[in-house]
């Protein structure tokens, strides 16, 4: 019988061969069967060819052989692997608990990066990724009216230019082949006012007036209850209301036989149908930062006369495209013009995917602030990578020792980065806790005005994102570390004395090139913040025209004026109510309108009289209907003419105020004082005064052509807002003022008193939240650039205790040693400057449309961000430099 050979067994140092082992074993057991029948009287050649016959077939016996020995093969080594992991979990666990303070610090600069990553990625995938919260919701589609008027005019004109009559919507809700069906719902909530009456305060309500089919269309079933029925939805139908589930459970306690009954609305009873499931936001989707209590009914024949008031969503046939639709609306709006006459303008459409629509807007600034927490993670990543190799340089012969007996390189990376990816993990846990604290505060807070902001949570996605870069963030910063720590010379590391510490200059220069990265990502976080914050202040800067600060406004019950009776006791009221609150102490006047700047607007027509307007030209004006001293109330300034007075009645001459806007488009280079322009109705309006810009829609967005009606000559008041200009706190006034309403109006509501302010806070919020995220990140950005820059210093000064100590010694001054360090320092900063300086401009143009009066090259900016990182790079440096200027040179020569 033939021996195993010995190079076989050498051969399997190696590494396993389970076919070589089948082979040898197969060919064993035949030998000895065969040797057996010979030892009994077989001649050979029988004796071999009787072994094989009992043996039965050999290839299939050494397949199955082989199949079996390679499966047990795959389940040793995964065992083995699975053994060397936790070996290596326990080990490093082991020496962390040694090195506790390194591994708090690298777990909190990793929670910061991941749970800054996690949280902008909740809002990015709210806001952009995630499917709107209705059923099929890519088929939703938004209607922009005005298609064929400039997008100039059309912005101008406020709400009137991006809304519909009720004519058109219905016309074109018949004639349509592309959509299922179409909804609406009125967009001019305070148009009419609604309050529960119940016994005792009357309570002001937050009303939305939606068509019969619009929850249907959306896909929204009530929680409890029903949807509105056709009775409910004609003029004289029976009352009825369904509940936002937030209002319910506040106002009814979550009370489910609250179906059914009737509540006190405006005086009459009004019937609750249903209650709507929590899912469903209203504000979060259609009007960013409004808490809606309940949904009413919208009867078309009401505001079929009001010009356009409503907003149109449509659900998509099965197999119809965005784009077959537009087709569609381009030519049927046309062709439904011809056909009606009496419309007053070309109606056209902008369609858009309801998703679009709600977060389009926002795509460029959430790509740059999702790439501005990327960088974060960047500089995570660099800043723990320079850690890594601090401390892997002092476990240099620790390496070497393992290397010496027998651990191979990639056992020695393996390790190091089981290291990394336990911190990482414990970085991620931590993370998700600063996540869920970040996107909590985010949904519950009320002044950022962002859609679907309430909708955001950490969820399954969040969860999966967290676990993807808490990997790719383990192996980004411990892999260069552990290939750099890996490679040292063993021989050269074994015979150093300097206390383990090997890494020698090629560490130190390959911690230098770190060092400048993470200054240059700083640099390009910073001058972007400083961009993004310089554009913000520019918009804080613009000249509003009027004075927001000191003065705060109150919804006020609006009496009726369907005649001139009724309107000149609608006036009565109305100017008894400013002289009333004007005698409180404390207000200096009072005034009275229907809407507010930077808050809900519409427009009229208004034409000069004796010129030509040619088709298609801007003809709309913005319109604010309001009481005599309002001008003078809100804090604008007259710049010709004069303001309305309580003389300006329906029996007087028509008169109304423009502002410089609207004079300069219809008398350019003329003095409009004494003009008259058909505006209010057939008979021609003239021009008192001239009123200064106000912004009317944003900050931002420059002053639209506008005219102020007295309401003394005109009822055609959407809500009374009342404006006090006081020098007290708005909360200390609130209470005076509303008794005061209650003692002229029984029936008012108690309703919020908010400062003009608050307008502007909420018009500049979702600028305002970029501008905090980008700034807050730029700043961690430059801390971590800092820990890096003194984690470099320090560790080229402990390097150099001994020669630092030599040059004291042979006379070197503290100042000489100290200059040299920091002009260490400030090479590494100015070539990450440098460098940052370059990528700063190239990232400049991706957030110049996000910029505001302000170029993306602004000097200042860069100037200013350069200053800065200089200064926290000295500083940073300064603490190492003093440290070793303070070295006791006897000492130093001995430490070693």
């Amino acid at each position: 019988m033939k021996q195993i050979p010995q190079w076989r067994r050498y051969d399997r140092l190696l590494g396993p061969e389970p076919r070589a082992d089948i082979r040898d074993e197969l060919r064993f057991h035949l030998e000895a069967k065969t040797d057996d029948l010979i030892a009994h009287g077989w001649p050979p050649e029988a004796a071999r060819k009787e072994a094989e016959r009992q043996f039965g077939d050999l290839r299939t016996v050494q397949h199955i052989g082989e199949r079996i020995g390679e499966k047990m093969e795959r389940r040793r080594r995964l065992q083995d692997y699975w053994l060397e992991f936790l070996q290596d979990v326990r080990y490093t666990f082991r020496n962390l608990g040694r090195n506790r303070s390194y591994a708090a610090v690298a777990i909190l600069i990793l929670a910061l990066g991941i749970g800054a990553n996690v949280a902008v990625f909740s809002v990015v995938d709210a806001l952009l990724l995630r499917p709107l919260p209705f059923p099929d919701s890519q088929k939703l589609v938004w209607f922009t009216g005005g298609k064929s008027f400039d997008a100039k005019i059309r912005v101008a004109a406020g709400l009137s230019g991006q809304t519909y009559t009720v004519d058109a919507y219905q016309e074109f809700q018949r004639n349509n082949r592309s959509f299922q069906s179409l909804t609406s719902y009125q967009t001019f909530y305070n148009s009419v006012q609604y309050k529960l009456t119940n016994p005792g305060q009357p309570k002001q309500l937050s009303v939305v007036e939606v068509a019969d089919n619009f929850f249907p269309v959306l896909g929204i079933q009530a929680a409890i209850g029903r949807n509105f029925n056709a009775e409910e939805c004609v003029k004289g139908g029976r009352p009825a209301a369904m509940l936002s589930y937030f209002y319910w459970k506040s106002q009814f306690n979550s009370d489910p036989g609250i179906v059914g009954r009737t509540v006190p609305i405006n005086g009459s009873p009004v019937t609750v149908v249903g209650v709507l499931p929590a899912s469903f936001d209203f504000g979060a989707v259609f009007a960013p930062g409004m808490k809606v209590d309940l949904f009413v009914p919208a009867v078309m024949d009401f505001w079929r006369t009001w010009g356009n008031t409503l907003a149109i969503v449509g659900r998509l046939n099965p197999g119809v495209t965005v784009a077959q639709a537009q087709d569609e609306a381009d030519r049927l709006f046309p062709i439904l013009r011809s056909q009606h006459k009496d419309w007053g303008e070309d109606y056209a459409s902008d369609l858009t995917t309801l998703k679009d629509h709600v977060g389009g807007k926002l795509h460029r600034s959430l790509v740059v602030l999702w790439s501005a927490v990327g960088l974060i993670l960047l500089i995570v990543c660099v800043n723990l990578s320079n850690l890594q190799l601090s401390r892997a340089a002092t476990r240099s012969k620790e390496f070497a020792m393992r290397r010496a007996l027998g651990a191979s390189r990639g056992r020695l990376i393996r390790q190091l980065l089981t290291e990394s990816l336990v911190l990482s993990a414990g970085g991620a846990v931590l993370g998700l806790a600063v996540a869920y604290a970040v996107v909590f505060y985010l949904a519950h807070q009320g002044s950022i005005t962002l859609p679907l902001l309430t909708t955001i949570h950490v969820d399954s996605a969040a969860l999966f994102w967290t676990l993807l870069i808490a990997f790719a963030t383990g192996i980004l910063f411990g892999l260069a570390p552990a290939f750099k720590t890996s490679g040292t010379n063993i021989q050269n590391a074994l015979k150093d004395n300097a206390s383990g510490m090997a890494a020698g200059r090629s560490h130190e220069r390959f911690r230098a090139t770190l060092v400048i990265s993470e200054i240059a990502l700083a640099c390009v976080l910073l001058v972007g913040a400083g961009l993004l914050l310089r554009s913000f202040l520019a918009v804080l800067d613009v000249d509003l025209g009027f004075e927001p600060s000191h003065a705060a406004a109150m919804q006020i019950d609006l009496p009726p004026a369907s005649n001139n009776a009724q309107l000149a006791s609608r006036v009565a009221s109305f100017r008894t109510v400013i002289e009333r609150v004007n005698a409180l102490p404390g207000v200096e006047s009072a005034g009275i309108t229907d809407m507010l700047p930077l808050d809900r607007n519409r427009s009229w027509g208004l034409e000069a009289l004796g010129h030509d307007h040619p088709k298609g030209s801007d003809t709309g004006a913005l319109v604010y209907l309001v009481t005599p001293n309002y001008i003078s109330t809100m804090g604008m300034h007259i710049r010709k003419g004069r303001d309305f007075s309580w003389h300006d009645t329906p029996e007087s001459e028509p008169v109304i105020l423009i502002n410089e806007a609207m004079a300069r488009r219809e008398w350019p280079g003329e003095d409009p004082i004494g003009k008259l322009a058909y505006a209010t109705g057939k008979q021609p309006d003239r021009i008192i005064g001239v009123v200064a810009d106000v912004r009317e829609s944003s900050l931002e967005q420059a002053s639209s052509p506008s005219m102020f009606v007295p309401m003394t000559q005109n009822g055609d008041v959407e809500g009374a807002t009342l404006v006090v200009r006081t020098k007290l706190k708005p909360d200390a006034l609130s209470s005076g003022v509303l008794a005061t309403l209650r003692s002229l109006n029984p029936s008012q509501p108690a309703t919020e008193f908010r400062s003009l302010q608050f307008l502007v806070d909420h018009s500049v919020s979702p600028r305002r939240f970029f501008v905090q995220l980008v700034a807050a990140f730029a700043a961690l950005g430059v801390l971590l650039a800092a820990l890096g820059i003194y984690g470099v210093i320090s560790y080229s000064v402990t390097q150099k205790t001994q020669e630092i100590g030599v040059r004291m010694a042979l006379g070197a001054s503290m100042g000489r040693v100290q200059r040299q360090i920091l002009g260490q320092t400030l090479r590494l900063a100015i070539a990450g400057l440098v460098l940052g300086t370059a990528a700063s401009l190239g990232a400049a143009r991706l957030i110049a449309s996000l910029l505001y009066a302000t170029s993306p090259w602004d000097p200042v900016a860069y100037v200013s961000m350069g200053f800065a990182l200089l200064a926290m790079a000295l500083l940073s440096g300064y603490l190492p430099a003093r440290r070793a200027s303070s070295i006791d040179p006897m000492v130093a020569l001995r430490s070693n």
